[in-house]
Parts: C-alpha cells; sequence; structure tokens
C-alpha cells in the first residue's frame, strides 16, 4: 500500500525490517527447541541467540545473486553468527519459517483492526443516544418512507461494528493465529513436532495440526475475506454520510476544517472527499479477497503461486482497512448534523409519509384493504404530482379532510399525522445498542 493509506503502527507490522525481526526470533527459537531435545549443543545455541542479527540492504544485495528470499536472509545471519550457524534452520523449509512469521503479522494486524473496530463501536453507541430524539424521514429505494429518529442509524451501525468485532476476534482464533514447523511435505521427516510446539507456544501460536509444507490457504481466504467485509460495512456507513450530505439532502455532513479547500475551481464546494475515499479502498480490500479465494487451490503438497500475490495483498488489506477504518471514525465522531434540515425534510411531501397510518386507520374503521388503499393512493398522488410540477397545491391531510369518501374525524388525523406516532416502540433499538459492549 502506498505511504498515503498507511499508518505507522499498521505499515510497521509489514515492513521488511519487521519481518526478519519475527522470521529471526522463529530461528532462534527453534535451535532452543532443538538444543532441549540435545540435538544442538547448548553453547551454540547460546551464541546464535546473543549473535543473531541481520541487515536489509545486505539480505536483497544477497538475493539479487541467490534469487531467493529465505537463503538470502540466511546467508546474512550466517555472516553476523559465525560457525554455529548451521544449526540455523536445522531440518525446516522456507515455508515453515514464512508460513510461520506471516501468521504472527497476520495476528499483530489483526489485533489492530479489533481496536479500530471497537473505537468505531463507541462512537456510534455514544452519537445513537445523542440523536435519539432527533427526528428525520426514513428513506426506502431513496424515497422518503416514514419518519424515524436520527439515532436509529447510529444504532443500526453500532450493531454492524460489533458484528465486524465478533467476526475478527473469531478469524483470529480460527485463521491466524497458527504456525507450522513440519518440515518438507508436514512429515516431520527431519525435525521434530516438538519444535514445532515450542516455537508456536511462544509465538501465541497453535500448531497447524496438519500442513502439508505450507499451512493452508483456507485460513488466509477467510482473512481477507472479514476484512473485506469489514470493509464493505464500513463503506455502507460512508455511503450514508455522502448520501446526507447531498445538496439536495443536507442533513449531515462530515467535517470541514479550516484552511480546507473544497474544489479548485469552485470554491464554494464541501465535498464529502474522506467519506469517498473510505469508499474507494474498500473496493480494493474486497477486490483483494477473491485473490484469497484463489489462493486456496495449490498443486499436490505445495507450490508457490499463492506467495507472489499474497505478499500484495494481506499486507495491501490490513493496511488499506485500518485507513479507512480511522477516516471513517474521525468522521464519524466529528459528523455535523443538521437537525432542522431534517424536518424540513422530514415535511418535504405535504405528509405524504403518514400514508401507511392513514390506511391503517381507514381498515381500523371497518372498510376493505383494497378500498382503504385506493382512498389513500388517490389523494397521495395528487399531492406527489403537485410537489414534482412545484404546484402550491393542498397537504396531503387537507385533502383527506375534503374527501367524502374518508370517514376519520379531525382528532383521528391529528394522532395520524403525529410523526412521534411511529416512533413509541422504537426505543428497543436504542436499549439494544446501549447494551453492547466494545
Amino acid at each position: 500500500m502506498i505511504e498515503r493509506y498507511t499508518r505507522p503502527e499498521m505499515g510497521g507490522i509489514w515492513s521488511l525490517e519487521t519481518k526478519f525481526e519475527i522470521w529471526k526470533e522463529i530461528e532462534v527459537l527453534a535451535c532452543e527447541a532443538q538444543a532441549e531435545l540435545g540435538v544442538i549443543p547448548a553453547d551454540d545455541v547460546a551464541a546464535i541467540r546473543e549473535r543473531a542479527a541481520f541487515d536489509v540492504a545486505r539480505i536483497d544485495e544477497i538475493e539479487r545473486e541467490t534469487n531467493h528470499d529465505v537463503i538470502a536472509f540466511l546467508t546474512n545471519m550466517a555472516e553476523h553468527i559465525g560457525e554455529p550457524s548451521k544449526w540455523v534452520h536445522y531440518g525446516m523449509t522456507s515455508s515453515d519459517l514464512g508460513d510461520t512469521a506471516l501468521c504472527v503479522q497476520m495476528t499483530q494486524a489483526q489485533d489492530i483492526i479489533i481496536e479500530d473496530v471497537r473505537r468505531l463501536g463507541r462512537v456510534c453507541q455514544r452519537r445513537a443516544a445523542e440523536f435519539r430524539d432527533t427526528l428525520c424521514v426514513g428513506r426506502t429505494h431513496g424515497i422518503h418512507a416514514e419518519p424515524m429518529t436520527f439515532g436509529m442509524k447510529w444504532a443500526a451501525w453500532a450493531q454492524a461494528l460489533k458484528r465486524a468485532e465478533e467476526r475478527l476476534l473469531a478469524t483470529r482464533r480460527f485463521s491466524c493465529a497458527w504456525g507450522a514447523i513440519s518440515g518438507a511435505v508436514g512429515s516431520y521427516s527431519n525435525i521434530d513436532p516438538f519444535v514445532e510446539e515450542y516455537v508456536c507456544h511462544r509465538l501465541g501460536l497453535t500448531p497447524d495440526p496438519a500442513s502439508t509444507q505450507v499451512i493452508a490457504r483456507d485460513r488466509h481466504a477467510h482473512v481477507l475475506a472479514v476484512l473485506a467485509t469489514v470493509a464493505a460495512t464500513a463503506e455502507w456507513i460512508a455511503t450514508e454520510v455522502r448520501a446526507l450530505q447531498k445538496t439536495d439532502t443536507i442533513e449531515a455532513e462530515e467535517p470541514f476544517t479550516a484552511g480546507q479547500k473544497g474544489s479548485s475551481a469552485m470554491p464554494h464546494k464541501r465535498n464529502p472527499i474522506t467519506a469517498e475515499r473510505i469508499c474507494g479502498l474498500a473496493r480494493v480490500v474486497k477486490a483483494n479477497a477473491q485473490v484469497g479465494f484463489d489462493n486456496v487451490a495449490l498443486w499436490h503438497e505445495r507450490d508457490i503461486s499463492h506467495s507472489s500475490a499474497e505478499r500484495v495483498v494481506m499486507a495491501d488489506s490490513y493496511i488499506a482497512t485500518d485507513y479507512l477504518l480511522a477516516k471513517l471514525e474521525w468522521v464519524l465522531d466529528g459528523l455535523v448534523v443538521y437537525p432542522q434540515a431534517m424536518l424540513a425534510n422530514l415535511e418535504k411531501t405535504r405528509g405524504l409519509i403518514y400514508s401507511s397510518r392513514v390506511l391503517l386507520a381507514l381498515v381500523d374503521s371497518g372498510m376493505s384493504r383494497e378500498d382503504a388503499y385506493l382512498i389513500v393512493q388517490a389523494n397521495a398522488m395528487v399531492v406527489w404530482d403537485d410537489i414534482q410540477n412545484a404546484r402550491r397545491g393542498s397537504t396531503f391531510r387537507q385533502l383527506l379532510e375534503a374527501d367524502a369518501e374518508c370517514p376519520l374525524t379531525g382528532d383521528q388525523l391529528d394522532a395520524i399525522f403525529d410523526p412521534w406516532a411511529f416512533l413509541e416502540r422504537s426505543g428497543v433499538v436504542y436499549d439494544r445498542a446501549a447494551t453492547l459492549e466494545f
């Protein structure tokens, strides 16, 4: 991922320096395990632990000749360790080292994403309570539907983020935190399973019960799929922000900071550029998930067709997800909200949003649903036509009062055209959101 979209902590996990540091630790731990088995002299292991080091530039130099990154790393390690280096990588394969290290990186990165989601969830939880009594219009198909409160959106987002947290925690356990040091084709032919157990335990990993020299890539596909789902959730929220910021809606907008410029050509513009950036990066993370699925099918016990693609998509998906979640937290925490605009939009359709309650009231009066529907729709379409043709016209309620076929009284219509009448049971949404623990 380019530096523009890389936050330091997450970027550091996927740096070459960090990868080689993990490689070094795995090799040293494996030597310690071999020493406990009596394979390696204790003095040699002590020397390996003391002298183990590497130089990224030197590894790159060696790899240009060997065309093999692990051999280049081991060669450079040997330059630092000296004679005891003969025990380093004893009985191991490149995949033992690379796959186990990748899982360490994935686990570290997963922990960052989990905390990102938790912070975002707490923001949504807090703002759901803040806007519990802020009336707005609900929309289906982009069309005004019925009254709701603005906090209900935040409550729905909080619930989605709780699901995201649970998926991420489960994925950390079932797909990230694994290791494998099982030798060629996974048969432990030249290495005792104790080495695998020793190394994995100290790295916070679980030994893969049946690796085939490589850890099966369904685990990695799962990780990428869950990251894609998290990114898709962020995209959903950011898309709503963008929709609410449209000039024709303008019920809310992302923060516009001092000195910020909205357009190079039109100085009046305040564009939802951060929300749009979140949506754009979510597309990258979602697309990367497909690579994970394609990496599952390898030839026989292993090949490395997955390796080149994985080096790109795994780091990029974690880095992009971390970045877009942080940006979404900034947007939502500072989201500017316009309750008066919400009320104006609520009345924009001149009462049409109360049609469902009119329909039910007519049915309650003894009218058939079919006849009631005809009365409601006929009057509603007159109002709709007036709105679309910019005619002043009557409101929906005024037309119903004038309709001889509508038996509803003024008191009944007062109750029907009360937006809070729709929301008597909506408190359950807030109660559920309040119980979430992030």
